[in-house]
């Protein structure tokens, strides 16, 4: 069992969003506290990303809220109106201010609240949260996800720690995190710093998957900070940071919807780390990769041809380019068919390898995602039916 860091308590409970499973989470401080957050950048944000978007700019927040299997998403004004609500009901029950609460929402598109059942439910939330496992919340987050995300890590040789959850397994190509992930720790830290901090991680983890090149409406990464365990090194914290965050992003990488592998793509030697994660995602995100590493083909020309698509990337040259699946090159050294051959089982294997090198400079990029099943096309042809 993971606890959630000092001073944070959560709330789980079935609200009638959609059936008898956990649906409503809460997790909150006692006061306020240090906040950071990023959102998506979708045109079609929903009104919980616009709302929590205001209550985090100040930069604390005292609690956060995960309405599960709903997005309240093209819903209007009437779905403006719920959020409000929904964050004036919960900042009632636990005594604060609607401002201090943040809003997040999970689900199908383009269906309202069921308020009637939410404000019922809301009003079983205890004034003083007692529940301490973050695995409930994780749990509570979940619509389509098949396994629970949580991640822990110590920060530095103190007694302070980071602690995550995350849901997401598809509709994920991040605009700015991606998913829901709710991240706590109970270092004491300045909300700029916090800010600052988190946005750097988030480049690197999140920011780095890719399940489907979809970005949701609804994506929104939230860090609260208690400072129960006082204060830290800055650089102690990133570090344990980006070891939960980049946990998170691998897991939910292995829980892509429909997929049987993680796809990892690293890319160095180029001319600087836009450029090594622009033609990272090049890669993570072709169909032809993808389905090549599902049927464990090792057809090295599909990475070849991603690479290509970035046209306006003009230093990057062929003749220097070299693509390794695993530890094996197979361009230019390129290998023979019974070589080929034997790569195939590692192309079937849980965990894939795609390592380019440039040769356009000294920079490097990591990213994520998943191989491309028909599991994946057959779950989202019925997805509301």
């Amino acid at each position: 069992m993971v606890d959630l860091p000092d001073g944070f308590r959560h709330h789980v409970a079935n609200v009638g969003v959609k059936d008898d499973t956990p649906d409503f989470v809460v997790v909150a401080a006692a006061e306020p506290v240090p906040c950071a957050a990023v959102f998506t950048r979708s045109v079609f944000a929903g009104p919980s990303v616009t709302l929590s978007r205001r209550h985090v700019a100040d930069g604390t927040a005292r609690a956060v809220v995960v309405v599960s299997k709903n997005a309240n998403v093209a819903t209007g004004e009437r779905g403006e109106r719920d959020a409000a609500e929904l964050a004036e009901l919960v900042a009632e029950r636990l005594g604060a201010r609607p401002r201090d609460v943040v809003i997040t929402s999970t689900g199908v598109i383009g269906r309202p609240y069921p308020m009637e059942r939410i404000r019922s439910g809301v009003a079983t939330l205890p004034r003083e949260p007692d529940g301490r496992d973050a695995t409930a919340p994780a749990t509570g987050m979940m619509t389509t996800d098949t396994a629970v995300k949580v991640s822990a890590a110590r920060v530095g040789s103190g007694g302070a720690r980071v602690v995550g959850m995350a849901k997401g397994v598809g509709m994920i190509e991040p605009d700015m995190a991606t998913h829901i992930s709710l991240i706590f720790t109970d270092a004491r830290v300045a909300p700029s710093e916090l800010d600052a901090v988190f946005r750097r991680v988030v480049d690197r983890t999140f920011n780095c998957l890719s399940i489907d090149t979809d970005t949701s409406t609804s994506d929104s990464s939230v860090i609260m900070a208690s400072g129960a365990r006082g204060p830290v090194e800055v650089a102690e914290l990133e570090s344990a940071l980006d070891t939960v965050c980049r946990d998170l992003t691998v897991q939910i990488a292995r829980d892509g919807e429909g997929a049987n592998s993680v796809i990892e793509v690293h890319v160095d030697a180029a001319a600087d780390p836009a450029q090594a994660k622009r033609v990272a995602k090049a890669i993570v995100n072709s169909p032809l990769v993808k389905t090549a590493v599902h049927g464990g083909d090792p057809n090295w020309g599909r990475v070849a041809m991603a690479i290509g698509k970035c046209s306006d990337d003009t230093d990057i040259d062929q003749a220097r380019v070299v693509i390794r699946f695993g530890a094996d090159e197979v361009y230019p050294r390129l290998l023979d068919d019974d070589a080929l051959a034997s790569l195939s089982s590692y192309m079937r294997g849980g965990d894939v390898l795609i390592h380019v090198s440039l040769g356009t400079g000294g920079s490097e990029a990591t990213v994520w995602g998943c191989d491309l099943s028909d599991e994946y096309v057959r779950f989202n042809a019925d997805y509301t039916t």
